[in-house]
């Protein structure tokens, strides 16, 4: 049966340099930094490339983030996989626990977070799974 787990987070983004300068401007990249309360208590470091189209509205990112901590008191890290795209206006975001990617006593996680934001603040709700590592 899978575990709940909510709370809040406070993230920052800085621009980075493109590894291809010839990307143009639609392209971006930025480091993700994130700090997690609640029932996961954490934080995160990671990477984002984003595409902005002259479209209004539409977007697209993926990205890939570390997170070190606690969930529900069991330490270790875990990595998650973001990819999210804004169709005119329409939003569409996955972020998922990567496969295997777990340590400590989150060795064997699996699962998906989803994020909300609200009067400018983010939240985060997961579902997860912690499997024995045999």
């Amino acid at each position: 049966m899978p575990s709940h787990a909510a709370g809040i987070f406070e993230v920052k983004l800085l621009p980075q340099s493109l590894a291809n300068a010839e990307a143009g401007p639609l392209m971006g990249r930025l480091s993700i930094s994130k700090t997690f309360s609640g029932d996961l208590q954490a934080t995160s470091q990671g990477e984002m490339l984003s595409a902005g189209p002259t479209v209004k509205g539409s977007a697209g990112y993926v990205a890939m983030e570390c997170v070190t901590g606690t969930l529900h008191g069991k330490s270790g890290s875990f990595v998650l996989q973001h990819s999210g795209t804004m169709n005119r206006g329409v939003p569409q975001l996955t972020v998922s626990v990567v496969p295997d990617s777990g340590t400590g006593e989150l060795a064997g996680i699996n699962g998906m977070l989803s994020i909300q934001m609200a009067d400018g603040q983010h939240s985060y709700v997961m579902e997860y799974e912690i499997s024995s590592q045999d």
